[in-house]
């Protein structure tokens, strides 16, 4: 369990920097998410103090990932390990649309948004999935 645990945070470290650094390029490549992400109907402020769990989501997911890959890394038995993590990752990508559908048609926030979270996981998963394979054997 304590395994679980510490690989859990190295891999929710590792989610939390790709999404300090996506979140940010696509408010760039989409300036409107900038505008969506400040809307106060949409979204607590930042100055909120529950917003602060928000920094607590990779870390909690990277766990709980870690758990499940542990259950399931007998089914990921060729390649490397990179490739390995890979799968895994991308898997719980695609089962992510389902999150992302949901979200898209029961909220009012933009395709664009729904959109850029989901790629940010496409990112974020198969790193998390590299340092399970990696770490958890």
């Amino acid at each position: 369990m304590r395994n679980i645990i510490v690989v859990g945070l190295i891999a929710g470290v590792a989610m939390f920097v790709v999404s300090l650094a996506f979140g940010p390029i696509c408010q760039v490549l989409f300036p409107a998410l900038k505008a969506e992400y400040e809307n106060p109907a949409l979204f607590r402020p930042w100055s909120d103090p529950l917003m602060t769990l928000f920094f607590a989501y990779p870390f909690i997911q990277g766990i709980m990932l870690a758990w499940v890959w542990s259950k399931v890394k007998v089914l990921f038995k060729k390649g490397k390990d990179w490739e390995k993590g890979v799968k895994f990752g991308l898997i719980y990508w695609i089962l992510g649309f389902l999150g992302m559908f949901v979200t898209y048609t029961t909220f009012p926030v933009s395709l664009m948004m729904v959109l850029s979270w989901w790629l940010s996981m496409l990112i974020s998963l198969p790193v998390a999935g590299i340092i399970y394979a990696k770490l958890m054997k």
